[in-house]
């Protein structure tokens, strides 16, 4: 995060707002959204996010309020930036650390070479399988719901693009990278597919979004901060 961080401007929550947040660690994106809403009361507002980001995942949520939520989809569709790591020679039921390993491969014959070569495959339009334990509706219910009830769940590929692939450290089991993607691109699955392209496994240890479209993390608020703003403007009497 910047060491300057954003000033406050004179919000207008009725006619509609554009909030970056940084989303704490362990927080759904709709943790964040009961909180702003929950904050802004007595106003009765629509309040929604523009693109899930996983409880154990940080960085960009774009929120809106009253009219702004209109553009949610608009928001929701722009090209998206993260960085965090992966772990290998393991993989975890939900590709990420919300569960515990399930398997583990050996990672002796994985080399940087071999590691920069695999990221090539995965660069531009591929079809990719969304997470088990993802937020994806079935049958009018969320899928990660019948993964915890050990229901298998027929998944169908989705066309993703990735833009950008990038290896930007290699502490074996530990690689951390940089990915630029479309909107509905599951990082988690691309963790799980690249452990499978080395001839291993491999599982999500850590995510951050950095980036929506043209909304960076570096302009973000900490909900801590912007609560508390929005506390003080009900106080003085300026909130709208």
């Amino acid at each position: 995060m910047s060491t300057n961080p954003p000033k406050f401007p004179n919000f207008n929550f009725t006619e509609g707002e554009m909030l970056l947040i940084n989303k704490p660690l362990t927080w759904t994106s709709f943790d964040v959204v009961g909180k702003i809403r929950n904050t802004l009361k007595p106003l009765k507002l629509k309040v929604g996010h523009a693109g899930t980001l996983d409880p154990l995942a940080t960085g960009l949520l774009i929120i809106c309020t009253g009219k702004l939520t209109k553009k949610i989809d608009e928001f929701q569709a722009q090209e998206k930036e993260y960085n965090g790591t992966f772990t290998l020679g393991a993989t975890t039921p939900s590709y990420d650390l919300e569960t515990e390993v399930d398997e583990k491969f050996p990672v002796d014959h994985i080399t940087e070479e071999a590691i920069h070569a695999a990221t090539v495959q995965f660069c531009g339009q591929i079809a990719q399988f969304p997470p088990p334990h993802s937020a994806i509706k079935m049958g009018g219910e969320r899928i990660y719901l019948k993964a915890r009830r050990g229901e298998t769940v027929e998944l169908k590929a989705r066309q993703v693009e990735i833009k950008a692939f990038e290896i930007t450290r290699i502490a074996l089991p530990e690689i951390d990278f940089r990915v630029v993607c479309s909107k509905g691109t599951y990082i988690r699955s691309l963790a799980h597919d690249f452990g499978k392209a080395l001839g291993s496994g491999a599982y999500l240890s850590a995510l951050c979004r950095t980036r929506s479209g043209n909304y960076s993390v570096e302009d973000a608020f900490e909900v801590a901060d912007l609560v508390n703003h929005i506390r003080t403007l009900k106080e003085t009497g300026k909130m709208v």
